[in-house]
């Protein structure tokens, strides 16, 4: 049976600054985020499987990666942890705000690697991350593919 490749895509809105860029992105700001997710696999062919025919069910790999990444990064601030921008994040998580910490630059590519590990943990043992494409805007966005990462 050959291998396909399915797609889910996720929509979360996120804040972010970028210690020490010699941009705007210097400022606290966010993005609508769109990640798409794709993973390959050979459909199951056991007709006795309610899930015959399918790499994996929609809706187990919309579980994974709301639980691993939307849900948690929705509507929240992500800042270098190594940076002085962790004052403003301690001051904001007194406020109440909903901040992550990180120990990467939380640019569009460092989040990519960060979301694939998050999800690859997670997926059944017969599927295979694929690629993510993390778009921070209408024409921006960054790509990881398993090709490129063995």
């Amino acid at each position: 049976m050959s291998n396909i490749r399915i797609t889910k895509q996720f929509n979360f809105e996120t804040g972010h600054a970028l210690y020490g860029y010699d941009g705007k992105c210097k400022n606290v700001h966010g993005h609508s985020y769109k990640l798409s997710v794709t993973v390959i696999g050979k459909p199951i062919k056991d007709r006795n499987n309610v899930k015959f025919g399918m790499v994996i069910d929609f809706s187990d790999l919309k579980k994974i990666v709301k639980e691993e990444i939307v849900d948690q990064f929705d509507h929240a601030t992500v800042f270098n942890e190594t940076t002085p921008h962790i004052e403003l994040a301690n001051e904001l998580k007194n406020r109440g705000h909903h901040v992550i910490l990180v120990d990467y630059q939380p640019t569009s590519e460092n989040m990519v690697v960060d979301f694939s590990q998050r999800i690859i943990r997670r997926l059944p043992q017969d599927i295979e991350l694929f690629s993510l494409k993390l778009q921070e805007t209408e024409s921006s966005f960054a790509e990881w593919f398993a090709s490129d990462n063995q």
